[in-house]
């Protein structure tokens, strides 16, 4: 009962720090900083307690809260802990405190909105992770696009209103869709079983023809595809993050992305597992094209915050190559990746950020030489960098080794069998490790060594806020990277039954005989769907 809680209070504290920021009065910049710095930092230091209380030899949900919310509808506030989510969350805590730091100098303009802005879209992106029925996880996963297109909207550059309308109506369109989906499958499951809830375990009793999985996948697929963002619908990502203030570009690449990889492991695969082996390889090509896609893309880019960007695409694109494999490790690693990324892109951005408030250009061509001019922001660019390509000991080699590790596991079993696709894509896959060294590489070349050039000389090397920053974001890497044995016990459960979840046929009748019709659905939302449970 105290974990759960705890669970809820982490939660709900950046809410109540929005509303302490809020009514603080006007021109105290400097105590909404370090109000903001000290309840973030708080918050990850609960989130870091239940973590270690969570005990990785009990499947499901751990300190889990369930009450009544909607009753006539079947919804439920319900939240809790599972393989699924916990290092997950605790990422976004962990990141929560570093982002709040670097945007210590770096925003001047409405700092209390600013940071009343970061509070709550970390309670959206919490309370997505943790949301344990679907009507409660749509509410967060909707809130996420307020907060982010006022960071955008406000706070980002030039073309800015261009970025963030782009972000939002990708992202919007793709969720008109997931509630469409949503609805007509609690219809179908109050039809079929007459249980009328939202709730995800219940869901997964659900039991729905093939044509009827497939269109249902596509829809919630969509919007979760957006979200990773997978190639071709990734065309909103280089933008968002070019205009976005620092800040907004950690928060949407440390956590934001990881909302649709999450989806599609938590929900989309699991509920829809008949649609899901009929999508595979179409899903397996769309992974393969997005981790060499991106990574070409990324190497022929100027502004040094595309470059990062594109990246991301390549890295998440063997997330979803492990998820669709089907095979442990591959499941896992795709988890480890998730987190891998989350912690090197959030620092390169970061390091990004720095170098901008002290030249003001984003252009590759203008730098050179830094590892004479900032000896120590080398030292960190450096170790980032190899940390993106995979280098041994480092978060990024533990995430894209099980991956691939998973994906050829997966395909020698289906070659034998004369199916010889996977073992394609796999191999392909295995080109993005080496084109990430090549343009990651070139990148840190260009950068940092050559002829020493770079606008506005002088400028002093890191001072101790930034240096703290980086450092416990290496140190994250290092550790997540040497020892990844604990990350893993902790997600093997949930992993084996995703497995499961996913690899397990769960068809019904016809689509004529148990699905709802349109009208009829209309006439059943429209009355409060039925009776709860």
């Amino acid at each position: 009962m105290f974990d759960a809680a705890l669970l809820n209070l982490v939660l709900y504290l950046p809410l109540a720090g929005m509303a302490l920021l809020l009514a603080a009065p006007t021109g105290q910049d400097a105590f909404v900083r370090r109000l903001s710095l000290a309840l973030m930092v708080v918050q990850f230091a609960l989130t870091a307690y239940l973590y270690a209380r969570f005990d990785p030899a009990v499947p499901g949900l751990q300190f889990e809260t369930r009450l009544p919310w909607i009753a006539s509808w079947g919804v439920h506030y319900q939240i809790g802990l599972d393989g699924y989510n916990v290092l997950l969350v605790l990422l976004t805590a962990f990141l929560g405190p570093l982002v709040v730091a670097g945007a210590f100098t770096a925003i001047e303009k409405d700092v209390k909105l600013f940071y009343a802005m970061v509070f709550l879209i970390q309670f959206a992106m919490l309370g997505t992770f943790v949301a344990q029925d679907l009507f409660l996880f749509y509410v967060f996963w909707e809130t996420m696009l307020i907060p982010m297109f006022l960071i955008i909207g406000i706070w980002g550059g030039e073309r800015r209103i261009y970025a963030t309308l782009k972000f939002v109506l990708y992202t919007a369109f793709g969720s008109i869709l997931m509630l469409a989906a949503v609805i007509y499958l609690v219809l179908s499951l109050q039809r079929t079983t007459g249980i009328t809830s939202f709730g995800f375990a219940d869901l997964l009793e659900a039991r729905l023809p093939v044509d009827v999985q497939c269109i249902l996948l596509a829809a919630f697929g969509l919007s979760f595809a957006i979200k990773v963002p997978m190639v071709p619908l990734h065309t909103w990502l280089p933008d968002a993050h070019v205009e976005a203030p620092t800040a907004g570009s950690v928060i949407l690449a440390g956590v934001l992305l990881k909302m649709g990889t999450y989806g599609f492991m938590k929900l989309g695969f699991p509920l829809f597992p008949d649609a899901t082996a009929a999508f595979t390889p179409a899903i397996m090509v769309l992974s393969v094209i997005s981790i060499v896609w991106g990574a070409c893309v990324a190497l022929v880019q100027t502004d040094i915050k595309k470059i990062i960007a594109y990246s991301s695409i390549s890295h998440l694109g063997y997330v979803m190559l492990g998820l669709i494999s089907m095979n442990i490790y591959g499941i896992q690693g795709a988890v480890i990746q998730m987190v891998s990324h989350g912690l090197t892109a959030a620092g390169l951005f970061l390091m990004v950020g720095m170098i901008y408030e002290r030249c003001h250009t984003r252009e590759l061509a203008a730098y050179g030489g830094l590892a004479k001019l900032l000896p120590v922001y080398s030292v960190f660019f450096a170790i980032l960098t190899l940390a993106s390509i995979g280098l041994p000991t480092t978060s990024g080699f533990t995430g894209e080794f099980l991956v691939l590790l998973g994906a050829f596991g997966s395909a020698w079993e289906q070659a034998g069998q004369g199916y010889t696709l996977p073992l394609f894509a796999a191999t392909a896959a295995v080109s993005g490790v080496v084109l990430g060294a090549l343009y990651m590489l070139w990148f840190a070349q260009r950068f940092l060594f050559g002829a020493v050039k770079a606008p506005h000389l002088p400028f002093a090397d890191l001072d101790g806020r930034e240096r703290a920053i980086l450092g416990f974001i290496v140190a994250a890497v290092f550790a997540l990277g040497l020892f990844p044995d604990d990350a893993m016990r902790k997600t093997e459960l949930a992993a084996r039954h995703y497995q499961t979840l996913a690899g397990t046929s769960r068809t019904g009748p016809r689509a004529a005989d148990a699905s709802p019709a349109p009208a009829a659905a209309a006439g059943a939302l429209a009355a409060g769907i039925g009776s709860a449970r």
